[in-house]
């Protein structure tokens, strides 16, 4: 079987692409990171998940990204938004729950652990469907992401070519969430807060709750997720 390394946030994304992974046939090993986010709580949902699909390892590597800040999800003196209009987000440009180089980092760790494992395929969760003007989540990005890969490793220059798969990456919320129930992944696992609490009951109003909520809606599916705030 072939080996596949899966970035694990705990959230509905990246739970349907361990799913999606799993279904293909790959070995799966996931890994999370602890960096400092406000929702640490999801790093209990990404064991979670982990378990309940049957990887083969999980991994959760510390960071220290509050060290830089610059993101509403690594510093405390900037506030996480409610939901925004997608048209007056559009003209904020880049929102401020934008993590500087976050999926570099993740991808460049994730990386480094395929290539000991012998693993080619790195699976991400990266979205530009349902809005949110991520940098690091555009194609243009994960093909160059892809290539600079095959160029820095010694498995890329001897021919052993990794490969970044983003299968959701033109899905929108409801289509993931139709994928995953197919999959037969329970979503009440996962959480996709920004500032979920401790024991992982979510704000209700932040962008990724909107979302969330907008896809098991428009999927016909009951969303198993517990809000502080109705909407």
């Amino acid at each position: 079987m072939k080996r596949a390394v899966v970035l694990l946030s705990g959230g509905l994304d990246s739970a349907t692409v361990l799913a999606m992974a799993l279904a293909q046939g790959f070995e799966c090993y996931s890994v999370s990171f602890d960096y400092g986010q406000r929702h640490l709580s999801e790093l209990k949902a990404s064991r979670r998940v982990a378990e309940a699909l049957g990887v083969i390892e999980h991994k959760v590597l510390k960071l220290g990204l509050t060290d830089i800040g610059g993101s509403a999800l690594t510093d405390e003196s900037i506030a996480v938004p409610d939901f925004q209009d997608p048209i007056k987000e559009a003209e904020s440009r880049i929102p401020v729950t934008y993590v500087p180089a976050r999926n570099t980092i993740f991808l460049s760790l994730a990386l480094g652990w395929a290539e000991v494992l012998g693993a080619r395929d790195i699976f991400i969760g990266a979205n530009i469907v349902d809005y949110s003007n991520y940098p690091d989540c555009r194609p243009e990005y994960l093909k160059a992401f892809e290539e600079m890969a095959n160029l820095a490793t010694r498995a890329g220059v001897e021919g052993d070519l990794f490969r970044i798969r983003a299968p959701l990456l033109n899905l929108t919320k409801s289509e993931i969430i139709s994928e995953g129930v197919k999959l037969g992944v329970d979503y009440g696992m996962t959480i996709s807060c920004y500032q979920a609490n401790e024991y992982g009951v979510a704000c209700g109003v932040c962008d990724s709750c909107s979302y969330r909520r907008k896809g098991f809606l428009e999927a016909g599916v009951v969303d198993p997720t517990s809000y502080r705030k109705a909407v």
